[in-house]
């Protein structure tokens, strides 16, 4: 089973947000209305002139082609460098798996609530469902319902929380998952490509990685205004593989230039987004790029998400090959524990865990667990 932490968390009352929607409140409740200067501001995006509004596309199937390769491998160098993120289009994995993952996501979120109840997310944990990443009673809640599990190793897996429905659940995780580890390790090789790295080194490093998935639902608000879908953070994985649903409104929004910028979705693209692990490993070359969603007062919106993270107990830090003189090292050195199981599945920033202060030497520091 994936470690749970241990200590006693008081969330209080949390309400359900497909619920509350069933209700068609005149007024939010107050756990769920943000602060002023964290209210999303939801007319068009203004942004400076030499920012693209669209984030950039990766073609797999051209990274694949030695003819297309050159080119092909800059554009990624350049989205993880500037974007931390792109979408990614050729990717190999059959566009009907896509659609059934997100037909038994639904059909699972459309349950009746006491059938998911069966499911619930403990406070302070991140899978099961319900509210994620609750840690106190007066923190601002999402307007969101999560569904997540820990899917490998397997020893991370809790089968009492594998739904019974919809019946070809379990099966269709599975089989989603394993094509996504696919991607994720295809995608790996490339980023180490990028920095003249040999092709493997991730995949060495990682032993048996770590893979999650999350389901997001976020039905409509009724005053989108006041809340968040999902509150900005970057991801602690090395890898982040986002299926948005398809008809769903436009909701994830990416901070670039301290401008937070929607992501158009490209239809049956992925989006990727680089983690606090790459980035640490690559020095800071490669950006983890803060990240949140928004809510629509009249669309729902589905979205599916991967982590793929190293496996536990090995130490990270920048890589040996991407310091020197004109690059010195940026982070701390860390021993990712067994016991960090949440910290991989949660939101953090790994910049402000492993950044060195310009006083500190450079060899083998550690930070607290």
């Amino acid at each position: 089973m994936a470690p749970v932490p241990s200590f006693h968390v008081k969330v209080g009352h949390i309400d359900d947000v497909q619920e509350l929607k069933k209700t068609k409140p005149s007024s939010i409740p107050e756990r769920f209305v943000r602060d002023i200067i964290e209210r999303p501001k939801l007319a068009a995006v203004t942004t400076p002139s030499s920012c693209n509004l669209n984030i950039p596309v990766v073609d797999l199937s051209k990274l694949l082609n030695s003819q297309d390769l050159h080119y092909e491998i800059k554009k990624l160098s350049s989205s993880c460098e500037e974007w931390g993120f792109f979408q990614v289009i050729n990717h190999g994995i059959d566009l009907d798996l896509l659609e059934k993952m997100e037909k038994i996501a639904m059909e699972f979120f459309m349950l009746p609530l006491e059938e998911k109840q069966i499911y619930p997310m403990a406070p302070g944990t991140v899978q099961d469902c319900g509210q994620a990443f609750v840690f106190s009673e007066d923190q601002k809640l999402d307007w969101c319902n999560m569904f997540a599990l820990g899917v490998e190793p397997h020893f991370i897996r809790n089968p009492k929380l594998w739904p019974t429905k919809p019946l070809d659940f379990s099966e269709t995780v599975d089989i989603y998952s394993r094509e996504i580890r696919k991607l994720c390790k295809n995608l790996l090789k490339y980023i180490a490509i990028s920095h003249g790295l040999n092709e493997d080194i991730f995949e060495e490093m990682f032993g048996v990685a770590v893979q999650a998935v999350r389901m997001n639902y976020y039905p409509a608000c009724p005053r989108p205004d006041l809340v968040l879908g999902l509150s900005p953070h970057s991801d602690g994985s090395a890898l982040t593989v986002l299926q948005q649903g398809k008809g769903s409104s436009v909701g994830l929004q990416i901070l670039k230039d301290n401008v937070w910028v929607p992501v158009q979705p490209i239809p049956n693209a992925l989006v990727i987004n680089i983690g606090d692990t790459i980035e640490v490993l690559t020095n800071g070359r490669y950006k983890s790029v803060e990240h949140r969603a928004v809510t629509h007062q009249e669309k729902d919106r589905l979205s599916i998400v991967t982590f793929y993270a190293p496996s536990y107990e090995i130490e990270l830090g920048p890589l040996q090959e991407l310091v020197d003189e004109n690059n010195p090292c940026k982070y701390k050195r860390s021993i990712m524990e067994s016991t960090a199981c949440t910290m991989l599945l949660t939101s953090f920033k790994a910049r402000k865990l492993l950044s060195l202060p310009k006083s500190e030497p450079t060899n083998h520091i550690e930070i607290p667990h």
